[in-house]
């Protein structure tokens, strides 16, 4: 039997609700391409030249983890190996790293670790692709003659030296592997040579990290050993980006989404979206019991985008006077609208109100153990009457915030 996280990770997991997606990589060099180096065909060889020139000298651990403790996010995920193969931490399972290749020379993973473990209030989860457009052993088996079996003990051997060498892991999160998607001949180094073995590598995590969280981006039904299913680009079940799946699991949920177009940082990509539409992502998320990882995609020097820290700031500013209505709650039970959803921590629901469209909101399925409302910034009292099947709040435009006004149901 595939073993599952603990009681404890999960609970812990689930209670964070928000973190922070952190895409980085030799394609921030360019800045031109999320894949840049399956979108331009770039060779190998040519590639690694892209590689050599990365040396983030503005990167600051520190710096990361503040601005992810002040947006208000309890973990992060970063990017230890892209698609492209290159490993941002000291891996002894390969020189194509940015320890030996780049004039970087230094363990961006092991800096973002000890960051998390001097502040104690960001976790550090870790992404790793599958999929490996570098390693001869996924892409050039009959040039090179080795066998799909050498890529594993690669892949497997690299996430043992993550789940062992950094500390503590608040998860493992996995992409590149979309067994729903067909690829044409020209884009066949995409396609593994064979099985990845999951059900081996998720016991081997789970053994190393108990308390660790598996996610899989595989936009597909979970799989045993999983313990989140995810969505990318979309809330569950709404799949308006085009490749994720309607199935919804009984497991507990994540959200991912880019602040802008992109994951990693692409010259021109100003399409950001507002604090105000961001919030609303994370209460939607939250309110079908989903956390919310949200993305930025550092500068080459190693620097998070201003427009990105700005937005940040503004949900971090939100949160913290809103917090309890988010951290530590699970899906709501009050039908969602286009107006509001809901969240809960046991007998307390919190009405969410996305929209000032009148004095007055009108919600449906209420519990009829609520016997007051409150607005949670402030404590006021808030008008609540029940006629029939509804209850109708009175909320003047003067008592609303401006991203979500919190109604406290008791």
């Amino acid at each position: 039997m595939t073993l599952s996280i603990s009681e404890k990770g999960l609970s812990a997991f689930q209670d964070a609700r928000f973190g922070m997606f952190i895409h980085f990589g030799p394609t921030s060099v360019a800045a031109r391409h999320d894949w840049l180096m399956d979108g331009e065909n770039i060779s190998v060889p040519d590639y690694e030249q892209i590689s050599a020139q990365l040396n983030p000298i503005r990167f600051n651990a520190d710096e990361w983890v503040s601005i992810a403790a002040d947006a208000g996010q309890k973990y992060i995920v970063f990017t230890t190996k892209h698609h492209d193969g290159f490993s941002l931490y000291d891996t002894a399972l390969s020189d194509y790293k940015i320890t030996t290749f780049t004039p970087f020379k230094r363990d961006m993973v092991r800096e973002l670790a000890d960051a998390c473990a001097r502040r104690n209030d960001v976790k550090l989860g870790l992404y790793h692709s599958v999929l490996d457009w570098h390693h001869p052993a996924y892409r050039f088996r009959q040039e090179s003659g080795l066998a799909w079996s050498d890529y594993l003990g690669f892949l497997h051997g690299q996430v043992h030296e993550l789940c062992s060498n950094y500390g503590e892991v608040a998860c493992m999160w996995f992409d590149g592997d979309w067994p729903h998607h067909v690829f044409s001949e020209e884009k066949a180094h995409f396609i593994p040579g064979g099985s990845f073995e999951y059900d081996r590598l998720y016991d081997l995590i789970h053994t190393l990290q108990p308390d660790a969280a598996i996610i899989n981006n595989r936009h597909a039904e979970p799989l045993p050993g999983e313990d989140i299913q995810g969505f990318e680009q979309d809330l569950p079940g709404v799949n308006s980006a085009g490749f994720n799946t309607s199935y919804i699991s009984s497991l507990p949920l994540e959200v991912c989404m880019t602040i802008n177009d992109h994951w990693f940082h692409v010259d021109g990509s100003i399409n950001y979206k507002s604090t105000q539409a961001l919030i609303g992502y994370l209460v939607r998320s939250a309110s079908v019991g989903a956390n919310y990882l949200l993305n930025v995609g550092p500068l080459a020097t190693g620097e998070i985008v201003p427009t990105h820290v700005s937005r940040l700031h503004g949900i971090g500013r939100w949160l913290r006077t809103n917090g309890e209505s988010v951290y530590g709650t699970r899906a709501g039970v009050i039908p969602p609208t286009a107006q509001t959803v809901s969240t809960r921590r046991g007998d307390t629901h919190y009405l969410h109100i996305l929209a000032d469209v009148s004095d007055c909101v009108i919600v449906k399925g209420v519990p009829e153990t609520i016997q007051s409302a409150h607005l949670l910034a402030t404590r006021q009292a808030v008008e609540l009457e029940r006629r029939e099947d509804t209850v109708v709040l009175t909320i003047p435009s003067a008592q609303r915030d401006p991203f979500d006004t919190v109604v406290m149901l008791r």
